[in-house]
């Protein structure tokens, strides 16, 4: 009886062995692939257990959470939706995360590290912390302007402070309500079938993600490299180049829409948008020198982040003296998003330097302790800072008595260039409506804003669309309102639009680490509180459709 004992003991731990190794194995070897199972919802059940931390606009949150009482507890909502999608993006329990609810994910998600209080405290306690909060550095003047100037059509507005790189606004048209992606269901379903297939793309980045041809407000990239490498001198001097303008090795002519241009001085064909001279110019300066000087404006550059992806704006390496000249006045296969025009812009008001352009001020704990901050750093020099200024005085003269003039800010120094984007096969395409500007007040020492507009109206007549008619007048409601907060600033001792840091959120009240305050009723707001010109001159105009026009 004992030796049946035995072997039913030798049995039982064999098989208790072979447990244990199993235990193991699933622990240590296919945890990973577990977890990552779609058919395993403990990780999504877990992320959504609780509130996300929440995305603040001048220093007021514009996301919030509700119980939706679901195995998946907590669902993302947002205060006008549309009008910030394009700086938050959605969290969705369906279709994931997009724009700073994708780049900031831990911070809001509670999982990053750097909101425990101790080092290594939440992989000690299991826990997870209450999610962070991140502040932006949007100032919901200058969006609502240029969400009220696109009106629903087509485009995108993007502002910068030029000393810093701060982006003031960031405006994609048509937008989106984001809240429709947050849960689970048919609803989500539909809504994400109706936008994707939209023929208008509400849900593309045009700000950020949407290249155009920049038209004539490539000229300023061209004009500084002339500048740059010494092909201009003087400004003011004619340039010798003729009118008609034949493109190098065709029988191409190269047309002007603006009148007066033959042997026109660079500072003339900045202010009437001159083809022949700019293209002249390129011509000029070379394939390596535009490259170098396209380059140092931040084209062909994928690396940049603000601190979502922006895509890449093109200046070919590759052409003939004909395709440069035509890409030396925006078109061919140049590209640009208006992030980058916004840039170039940025550029010329701070004295040649891009500054790193950001949107995401600072990331701070629940409790409203600043978690990262930030800094402020060189992005690139564009060119020299003697050039900067030549082109400083030449794009205020663009606006005070050129193709800019719907611009014009009265009590403030303006400087602007218009472009109207020739696409499509044949250049049949309706035009895309560019401006890129920046204004100073007349009491202050520097730039308080750089701004580039483009639309694209599809439902406008060619005629009717121009830089200077359809995208100045969104460039100078937003500048204006620049200028308004920066006044406001000096007046009162309260961050304007300049160097501006939203106010600490107030802390918010919490338990220990990985526990949140008991769930508000479902009938109440689902958020943490918080404190809270004249008209252009008349010029004579050539044919219409011609490429590179003002």
């Amino acid at each position: 009886m004992i030796r049946y004992i035995r072997r039913a003991a030798a049995l039982c731990l064999l098989l208790l062995a072979a447990l244990l190794v199993n235990a193991v194995r699933v622990m240590l070897v296919e945890a990973g692939e577990l977890d990552a199972n779609p058919a395993n919802r403990r990780g999504s059940i877990a992320r959504w257990a609780e509130p996300r931390g929440e995305i603040v606009v001048d220093g007021k949150p514009v996301t919030g959470s509700r119980d939706s009482g679901e195995q998946l507890r907590w669902e993302r909502t947002y205060r006008r939706g549309p009008l910030y999608a394009p700086v938050t993006g959605y969290a969705s329990q369906t279709y994931g995360t997009t724009m700073i609810e994708h780049a900031e994910d831990g911070i809001l998600a509670g999982t990053d590290p750097m909101l425990a209080p101790l080092p290594l405290w939440n992989d000690l306690t299991r826990g997870r912390s209450p999610g962070g909060d991140v502040v932006t550095t949007i100032r919901a003047p200058m969006q609502e302007a240029a969400y009220r100037g696109l009106d629903g059509k087509r485009g995108a507005v993007v502002a910068l402070e030029p000393s810093s790189g701060r982006i003031l606004a960031l405006v994609s048209s048509p937008s989106y309500e984001p809240g429709v992606l947050s849960g689970t269901g048919p609803g989500v379903k539909d809504a994400w079938t109706r936008l994707t297939t939209s023929p208008n793309q509400p849900m593309l980045n045009r700000a950020l993600r949407q290249t155009y041809p920049p038209g004539s407000t490539f000229k300023i990239v061209t004009a500084a490299a002339a500048l740059d490498a010494g092909v201009v001198r003087d400004v003011d001097a004619p340039t010798d180049t003729p009118d008609p303008f034949v493109l190098p090795g065709t029988r191409q002519v190269l047309p002007n829409s603006a009148r007066g241009c033959e042997d026109a001085s660079l500072a003339y064909a900045l202010q009437w948008s001159c083809n022949t001279v700019m293209a002249g110019l390129g011509v000029d300066v070379g394939l390596a020198g535009m490259v170098e000087a396209a380059e140092r404006f931040g084209f062909d550059d994928t690396t940049l982040r603000v601190p979502s992806w922006v895509a890449k704006s093109t200046f070919d390496r590759d052409m003939s003296p004909d395709q440069l000249a035509l890409s030396s006045i925006g078109q061919f296969n140049t590209t640009a998003t208006p992030l980058q025009m916004a840039m170039v812009a940025a550029a010329v008001a701070n004295t040649g330097e891009i500054a790193q352009p950001y949107l995401v001020d600072r990331t701070t704990t629940s409790g409203g302790a600043t978690v990262d901050r930030t800094p402020r750093r060189t992005h690139r020099q564009a060119m020299s800072p003697s050039t900067a200024l030549q082109l400083q005085r030449l794009m205020v003269k663009a606006v005070d008595e050129g193709t800019g003039a719907n611009a014009a800010i009265p009590g403030a120094r303006v400087g602007g260039k218009t472009g109207t984007a020739q696409h499509g096969l044949g250049n049949a395409g309706t035009p895309y409506a560019w401006f890129i500007a920046w204004a100073q007040a007349e009491d202050s020492g520097r730039p308080a804003v750089a701004v580039a507009v483009v639309v694209e109206d599809a439902e406008a007549s060619r005629t009717d669309i121009s830089g200077g008619g359809s995208a100045a007048p969104i460039a100078r409601d937003v500048m204006r309102e620049a200028l308004r907060l920066e006044a406001e600033s000096r007046t009162s001792g309260t961050p304007g639009a300049r160097g501006t840091r939203a106010t600490d959120p107030p802390p918010r009240p919490h338990g220990p680490p990985g526990i949140r305050p008991a769930p508000r009723p479902a009938d109440t707001p689902a958020t943490r509180p918080r404190t809270t010109p004249p008209s252009p001159p008349p010029r004579p105009r050539g044919a219409p459709g011609t490429a590179g026009t003002p």
